[in-house]
């Protein structure tokens, strides 16, 4: 439209240089559609995926997936582990993931261990959250004695040992 070049001239496709493929995720993420748990299903048990999980049914259990989408009319009663999590719906349990969103129809009653964490205006959330490098891998005992203070252990009798004089 602009060039001063004749619309008669056909212009021959360069073949492109190879890239070099980006770092790879921490995690891979399976190539195929989101495993759908649909809003009239119910599962009692846990569930486990390589891939991508999208729940918009009620789950009575554990979830651990790779990506993971609540949906607003879902309902997770256990413990959520996976790399990225949306919770559009109801969690009521421990979440223990890299990303996780709370969107502003969310009702969260449990602790969140996260890398990154976001919450939307509205979102319900009771519990406990707390930043973590690697909150896939720290183990649950890890987490728990974390979030407590430690007290210094001494032995009773260092505590009413009678003091003894200073002499010089």
């Amino acid at each position: 439209m602009f060039s001063s070049k004749s619309k008669d001239t056909v212009t021959t496709p360069q073949p492109m240089a190879p890239q070099m493929p980006a770092a790879a995720p921490k995690r891979a993420r399976a190539l195929s559609a989101p495993s759908i748990i649909s809003a009239d299903m119910v599962i009692n048990g846990t569930i486990n995926s390589t891939g991508d999980i999208q729940v918009d049914g009620r789950v009575e259990g554990d979830v651990r997936s790779v990506g993971l989408v609540i949906g607003e009319k879902a309902e997770i009663h256990g413990e959520v582990y996976a790399e990225d999590v949306t919770v559009r719906g109801k969690v009521v349990g421990r979440i223990r993931a890299r990303k996780v969103l709370l969107a502003a129809t969310s009702h969260v009653e449990g602790d969140i261990l996260h890398e990154a964490f976001a919450v939307e205006s509205g979102a319900f959330f009771e519990g406990n959250c707390r930043h973590s490098d690697n909150p896939l891998g720290e183990t649950a005992g890890d987490a728990v004695a974390a979030a407590k203070p430690q007290l210094a252990k001494a032995a009773p009798s260092a505590l009413f040992a009678p003091l003894s004089p200073v002499t010089n």
